[in-house]
This record gives structure tokens, sequence and C-alpha cells, in this order.
């Protein structure tokens, strides 16, 4: 007797890398379904889903396979949106692409495809699962340019045994290469840039739909008044655009901003971006998950505090309501934001900044 075909969930965003995942693993010989995954439609927004599914149909009937629509908007209306909104509105900058992650990708989708008895569902992902016996690793794709691996940091090892990343060894390079050589529709679609699934979108018009515009000042660490804002809680630290100047300074230095007064509704800003308020050399996690083992407290790390952020090195000490992480210069760690923390290739996991 033949052995079964291992079934295969393929995440389809009717993107170019999603795409080429699924024609790998039909060459593969697994046993694969395209999935659509539609979320929650902004109002007063314009969103492509439609035609993303359109595009994801036309691949998986290229590559005659099923295809099926899979509704999660309440999900990521839940787990995705309104957790941003509550972020922002507590002073904090969430990253939505993290959440959306671990509530809707290997969440939502990935318990109904295993309930469907499904062995692995697949996205386009560029990250890789190496397995070491009975343990699986989590390390950043080949390609550093579109490593996603920040993203991933909340996978525990139930999502690693039963997760593939078919592109995640490939440069982008190739995997447009072979988009043509499968002569998948997507092949010479532009990669989408903006919120998930959602598309591009200006975050400050989006919160806007939700959270009331407050204008209020824009001071300087010393109190002088020299602009206006829309309201504190569309602004994040480090920024220095989407405010009014009106007081300019003599060199004509931008001003950044390096702190939020939620109470008065005022951003403090700086023409230093490293100004003491703003930086830090300890930053504290909390909601934290490690893939594999905890990381030691006598060993040094390296940690990415933004995607394709620079590579920094830490050590960490665990708390008993989170970590604590030392850095070895003053950084800007912005709260909300995921920390994530790599050895070598492989991602440890992360946690939130507090």
């Amino acid at each position: 007797m033949k052995d079964r075909k291992q079934k295969v969930y393929v995440g389809m965003s009717g993107g170019v890398d999603s795409s080429v995942a699924a024609a790998l693993l039909v060459e593969q010989n697994y046993e694969v379904t395209g999935v659509f995954i539609k979320v929650w439609e902004p109002p007063n927004f314009s969103c492509t889903w439609r035609d993303d599914r359109r595009d994801a149909m036309r691949v998986a009937a290229q590559l005659s396979i099923p295809f099926i629509t899979l509704d999660l908007s309440a999900e990521y209306k839940q787990g995705v949106v309104d957790y941003m909104i509550a972020e922002y509105q507590a002073g904090r900058t969430p990253n939505p692409d993290v959440m959306c992650n671990k509530t809707v990708k290997f969440g939502a989708f990935f318990n109904w495809a295993r309930n469907e008895g499904v062995d692995y569902v697949a996205t386009g992902h560029y990250a890789q699962i190496i397995s070491k016996g009975n343990q699986f690793e989590l390390h950043a794709g080949l390609d550093p340019t579109k490593d996603q691996s920040y993203f991933l940091w909340s996978l525990a090892q139930t999502h690693l045994a039963h997760t593939l990343f078919p592109v995640g060894h490939y440069p982008k390079k190739e995997v447009r290469a072979l988009a043509e050589k499968f002569q998948l529709p997507t092949a010479t679609k532009k990669d989408s840039q903006g919120l998930c699934f959602i598309g591009k979108l200006n975050v400050k018009d989006f919160l806007k739909n939700f959270i009331e515009a407050k204008p209020g000042e824009v001071i300087t660490e010393s109190g002088e008044v020299v602009g206006r804002h829309d309201g504190v809680f569309f602004y994040t630290l480090g920024e220095r655009h989407g405010f009014t100047v009106t007081q300019k300074t003599t060199a004509e230095k931008p001003y950044y901003i390096v702190a939020k007064d939620l109470d008065r509704n005022r951003l403090i800003v700086a023409t230093d971006p490293k100004s003491e308020e703003m930086v830090t050399k300890t930053a504290r996690l909390t909601n934290t998950n490690w893939n594999t083992s905890p990381p030691a407290s006598n060993k040094t790390y390296q940690v990415q505090l933004r995607y394709h952020g620079e590579c920094l090195p830490v050590t960490l000490a665990s708390t008993a309501d989170g970590y604590v992480v030392s850095f070895v210069e003053p950084v800007l760690a912005t709260p909300g934001q995921s920390l994530v923390v790599y050895e070598g290739s492989q991602c440890l996991g992360g946690g939130i900044i507090i």
C-alpha cells in the first residue's frame, strides 16, 4: 500500500510568497488545500481582500488544488484591531502584525485546520523551522532582507511541529523565479505593504475612527510650547512627523517625540533623538514566550526592538512578572512593541516592552 499523502492547508493571501509556498508543496507531493482568510474590513477604507481572494483562487486553479474561504473577521477584529486600539489608548505603540500571527494565522486558522485533521498548516513567511529530535527551532529566513521571524516569536512547540514555511530557505529573487516557473498568476504582483491582511492605510487616520481627536500642545523638555498635535494617542516615541511645529529651532533641527503626557494631552519633544528622557539601558518585558527553553541569565543574546532593526547584545533576568533586559548602550525601547530574542539565527521567543 502507498503511504498516505500528508495534508497541508496553505494560508493563501493572494501574494507571490504564499502562492509559491503552495506550488512547492504540490511539487513535494503533499495533499494541498488553499485557504484564503477573510478578515475584518475597516469602515471608510478601501480594502483589497476581494482582489486578493480572486488572485488566490486563480493560483489554486492553476495548481489544481481545492480552495476554501475561511471567515475569521470576528477573530481579527477582536484579536488585532481591538487590541491595537486599546494599546494606543493606553499610550503604547503595538505591533499588529505580531498579534495577527498569534491570534489569527497561528491562532484561529491553525486551530481550525488541525481540527479538520490536517498534518500541517503552511504560510509564505520567510522563516525556517529546524527539527532537533523531538524539539523544533524557529530560525530566521535565509534572505536577511525578507526575514519575518521577528513577527513569529509567539509560536510554541505545537505550532512549530505542525507548520511549514516552504519559501523560508529561498532568497526573494528565487521565489519570483519559481513563480514564473510554475506559471503562477501572481508572479509579477507587487508585495503588499501595510497592516497585516488589510493592506496599506494611514494608522492615524484609521485610529481616528475609534479614538476622538483631541488637539494639544507640543512642548520641549524645558516646558516651552513649540507646536500643536492632533491627539497624544496617535503618536509614538521617536517620531518626528505628524505634528505641527510653530516655533522653529535656530539651527532648524527636527524635533523628536521623547515622551507623552497622557493626562495633559501633551507631546514632549527634543532635538536630540537620543534624549536621556527617551532612551534607557534596561527594559521590562511582559507576555513572554519561549518556543524552546527560556534564556539563561548568564549568557549574552541578541535582540531586535523593531522589524529589521539592529541586532543588539543583551542579558536577560527573570522576574516575578516577566523579564528585565539589560543593554550595553542606551536604546529607544518603545512600550507596546515586541522585543525578540535571538541566539545566532535562532529565534528563541520574545515579549512586549512595558
